[in-house]
């Protein structure tokens, strides 16, 4: 019998995984055989979805809107989302038509950058970053150009370095503010500094604004919302982090409508639609009541001062203190330059689950994440926890 054997492509192997599942997989092993992990990996307020949310998603299940929907999203919601996002970020209103609703973020970054990139051109993203940029960036061929992000500037983009980074083949300087790992959150000066360069250089910008929601002191600044840069830049948004809807897989994306069309196009090529009674509850998310918004977002400050203090307790690390987000991002070179291995140590020892920098990009070597999407005892227990058994560990 000859044997096959069925090889991935070579743009399959150009992928790597998500560092917050592989340790939550690790995590759920642990806590089959007994123990009893605190979940700090996974960026996943642990909040309930607000009851009217819920009630809205139930309700239109009970009327049936469980079939097929527009690859672009449902009118009333890309409705909705035209109107938010346009109120929330101070601009004049957005149409229907720049508005794509996709399954989750995740698959929209994808597609857009699918949307834009050809081989060979480049993309400009601040390093450490959400992998799903270098993962979908390398899939098309494009090549990736990380601007390392310093603790020293508050984990901002070094803007001359950003300057001398653009080149004529750059396509896409992908922002996110506040910022996934470090909780850094770009000034209105950077940003005018940033859409200043995207101007002069024919650069088109994608703002991923996921934790627009989720910020500490001062508004928040689209880079959107200054002059010259609402019809060179990809708003990216969702639910998942403000309103507690991480399971319901439900974000979107507003954008120069022609772009839109090709967007919507991809989507339906492979995801379809999303789905039309998640579409349902996140019209109520924005129309409704916002009060559990920012009730999570003062419990977050709470937590954020919790785990901030806590990890500089900690002999040989330290730890700024984040302005968005909901992440901890402290230094651990005083404890040892290999941040993996840490890492797997307070999960393995200590059953406190937190990410090692270095799984978002080089620049994140020397740091952990730890997000405080977790209740402030679970915050406290996971510090003891740490604190007892880093004096164990083997350097």
């Amino acid at each position: 019998m000859i044997r096959h054997e069925i090889r991935p492509s070579a743009a399959a192997l150009r992928l790597s995984g998500e560092g917050a599942f592989e340790a939550l997989a690790r995590a759920r092993e642990l806590e089959a055989f007994g123990h009893d992990v605190i979940h700090l990996e996974v960026g996943e307020p642990d909040f309930a979805t607000p009851a009217h949310v819920k009630r809205a998603g139930i309700a239109a299940i009970e009327r049936n809107a469980t079939h097929y929907s527009p690859s672009a999203g449902i009118a009333p919601l890309r409705d909705a989302v035209a109107d938010y996002a346009a109120r929330f970020r101070g601009m004049a209103p957005f149409a229907r038509e720049n508005v794509v609703i996709s399954p989750g973020l995740k698959p929209l970054i994808w597609n857009v950058l699918a949307a834009l990139l050809d081989p060979g051109d480049e993309v400009i993203f601040a390093d450490p970053a959400y992998p799903a940029y270098a993962g979908g960036s390398a899939y098309l061929q494009a090549k990736a150009v990380p601007i390392p992000l310093l603790e020293s500037t508050g984990f901002r983009l070094d803007l001359d370095m950003l300057a001398a980074k653009i080149s004529p083949r750059t396509k896409v300087l992908a922002l996110n503010s506040p910022h996934n790992p470090t909780g850094g959150v770009l000034t209105r000066d950077d940003l005018e500094t940033i859409a200043r360069l995207a101007i002069e250089n024919d650069v088109t910008v994608i703002s991923d604004e996921i934790y627009s929601r989720n910020i500490y002191d001062g508004a928040f600044v689209s880079i959107a919302s200054l002059d010259g840069m609402r019809d060179r830049t990809i708003v990216l948004d969702g639910f998942s982090k403000a309103y507690a809807m991480t399971g319901w897989r439900l974000g979107y994306g507003v954008m120069p409508a022609k772009i839109a069309k090709t967007v919507a196009l991809i989507g339906q090529n492979n995801y379809s639609c999303t789905a039309t009674f998640v579409q349902e509850a996140g019209i109520e998310a924005l129309t409704g009541p916002d009060d559990a918004v920012t009730e999570m977002v003062a419990e977050f400050r709470i937590r954020r001062d919790a785990i901030v203090a806590g990890l500089n307790g900690l002999p040989g690390i330290s730890c700024m203190r984040p302005d968005g987000a909901f992440y901890a991002f402290p230094n651990v070179s005083g404890v040892t330059p290999d941040d993996r291995k840490l890492a797997s140590f307070f999960l393995e020892e200590a059953h406190v689950a937190g990410l090692a920098g270095a799984g978002f990009g080089a620049a994140g070597r020397g740091y952990m994440r730890f997000s405080y999407a977790n209740s402030l005892a679970n915050i406290e227990t996971a510090i003891e926890r740490m604190r007892a058994v880093l004096p164990r560990f083997p350097g």
